[in-house]
């Protein structure tokens, strides 16, 4: 193959991949942004992270600024979400389908780790002022093995990322017992002790 039909196959390559990015996110918006007539600053507001300032959570709690808690989000590809994690809690593995994530440890310590499409489980340590990328669709979790309080601040490229916990998912659903019982290589008494840590009441 010659020299000018690689640099021709390699630009249509990157065009293509390109293309794939640009397709991959939120769709655009016709105008500036979606508000009511007569807005104000105020519509731009968000002060629902004003309760991080409370006395910390005695359970793992998760705070979103998401579409549906910051209607200016649709259409600006943009959300928010503070996790704080008191001593030895953990945010369950769980999966973003419309977003990767960012992370920022903005106090505290806190174990880090995703699944990657091999199985393989990537893991880091974490302390104030770090950074981490969950990547979009795959597996992740968090975990605070100190005795403090962790408070960390995740930012995502949707306004409507989605959250899919796994075991909430599995246990919680209509799926029959001997299904998971067969997929978790089990029996169907295991799955129902399991499922009653993840009964709604």
């Amino acid at each position: 193959m010659s020299s000018t039909n690689l640099k021709l196959l390699s630009l249509l390559v990157s065009t293509l991949a390109i293309v794939q990015i640009i397709t991959a996110g939120d769709p655009d918006i016709l105008v500036d942004f979606i508000a009511p007539d007569n807005v104000t600053g105020d519509f731009f507001t968000f002060t629902g992270f004003r309760s991080l300032r409370q006395p910390p959570p005695t359970t793992f709690t998760v705070s979103k600024a998401s579409m549906k808690e910051f209607p200016v989000l649709l259409g600006q590809s943009v959300s928010y979400a503070a996790l704080q994690f008191p001593a030895f809690s953990i945010n369950p593995p769980h999966t973003h389908p419309r977003s990767a994530e960012l992370l920022l440890v903005a106090r505290g310590t806190l174990e880090v780790a995703f699944v990657d499409t091999t199985n393989k489980l990537l893991t880091s340590t974490l302390e104030e002022g770090d950074m981490f990328i969950f990547p979009k669709g795959l597996v992740h979790f968090q975990l605070n093995l100190s005795n403090q309080t962790t408070l960390a601040l995740s930012a995502f490229g949707s306004a409507n990322a989605g959250t899919v916990s796994i075991p909430s998912t599995l246990l919680n659903s209509t799926i029959e017992d001997n299904v998971l019982a067969l997929a978790f290589k089990t029996d169907v008494a295991t799955i129902q002790t399991l499922k009653k840590g993840f009964s709604q009441n």
